[in-house]
């Protein structure tokens, strides 16, 4: 009796055993969009997803890249008026029309052009004057851009679309939808510096994300902050790495759509925290084209966004604001403390 009793508990143990998951953390890298991507998963079955990362990432780009000659939406901008697109570009169509119209034009993807022409676009022309800029503001008006049902029509074949100010959130959005549908619930998914959260770490706690101290003459990397995401996108956009100088003048990457013209002013980064990565990049695009008190401003009214703003006083020193609802999840000046 006794050891048919001594059978059964082993038999009971070593069925546990078997039957409970190993919990490790997987790691897919690789190169995408013209930058790097990293995705870090918590598995239970230690299937490597990165095959299906890559193919996502390729269909991605054949619909929304400008850098890809037979892409969708680089056949859009050769199209005479018309164009029928997939329903990714239509995604982040839709997500950019809902930013244009709630930042009254801060974010117009239709600046390609004047972009192109300061040299930061896809077809960057290292040549710019007054005169130019103003011939190409014709083609600046993303409300004369349309989309009906599957097809997008334009106002005048000059015009362009650019979506690399939302593409790499969106895709980041793609892929963690991807890791959902096979089963995955807990991961960390970052394309070109944007992310998007879900779940636990390998250590059962929130996934850290480390912001950048936005200063362009650093030897070496400096965290400013670091953000634990809930569930959540971050975003980032900044000024001080991207710029050119050119008789003496540093020009910033971003452009301003209403003036055609390089912002300047003292923010310096801005961080987004929402639910989706493109709505995050995009609205990061537009604090980097408005300006640290008309960010404030829309983080106040638009539910659903956090901020963090990195700027620049008129001492020159580097100053913070974050939102409230941010604040418990966020450490200022990790390496100081």
């Amino acid at each position: 009796m006794r050891y048919f009793l001594v059978v059964i508990i082993a038999f009971f143990l070593f069925g546990c055993g078997e039957d409970t998951p190993v919990k490790q953390k997987m790691v897919v890298e690789g190169f995408a969009q013209g930058t790097t991507y990293n995705i870090s998963y918590i598995s239970t079955d230690g299937i490597n997803h990165q095959r299906a990362i890559d193919s996502m990432l390729i269909e991605i780009d054949n619909s929304l890249s400008t850098y890809q000659k037979r892409s969708i939406i680089s056949k859009f901008n050769q199209a005479d008026s018309i164009y029928e697109v997939d329903q990714m570009f239509i995604d982040v169509f839709r997500i950019s029309k809902e930013v244009h119209e709630s930042s009254e034009g801060a974010f117009d993807p239709t600046v390609a052009p004047i972009v192109n022409a300061w040299g930061f676009g896809f077809e960057n022309l290292h040549s710019t004057d007054s005169a130019i800029i103003d011939s190409l503001f014709q083609f600046v008006d993303f409300d004369k851009i349309t989309l009906d049902n599957d097809k997008v029509m334009k106002a005048s074949k000059g015009m362009m679309l650019d979506f690399n100010a939302v593409a790499q959130g969106y895709s980041v959005d793609v892929l963690a939808d991807l890791l959902e549908s096979r089963g995955v619930e807990n991961y960390l998914v970052e394309v070109g510096g944007e992310l998007k959260a879900k779940g636990l770490n390998i250590n059962d706690t929130l996934w850290r994300i480390g912001i950048d101290r936005p200063l362009p003459d650093l030897a070496e990397r400096e965290i400013e902050a670091i953000v634990n995401l809930d569930n959540k996108a971050l975003a980032t956009s900044g000024n001080y790495r991207k710029f050119y100088e050119k008789d003496g003048l540093k020009y910033s990457h971003t452009i301003n759509p209403k003036t055609g013209y390089p912002v300047q002013h003292g923010l310096l980064s801005a961080t987004v925290v929402a639910d989706n990565c493109g709505v995050a990049d995009a609205y990061a695009t537009v604090f980097m084209v408005v300006g640290l008190e008309k960010s404030k401003e829309i983080l106040n009214k638009r539910i659903g966004l956090e901020g963090l703003l990195i700027y620049s006083n008129e001492n020159g020193d580097l100053q913070t604001f974050i939102t409230d609802g941010l604040s418990d999840y966020i450490e200022l000046n990790p390496e100081k403390k």
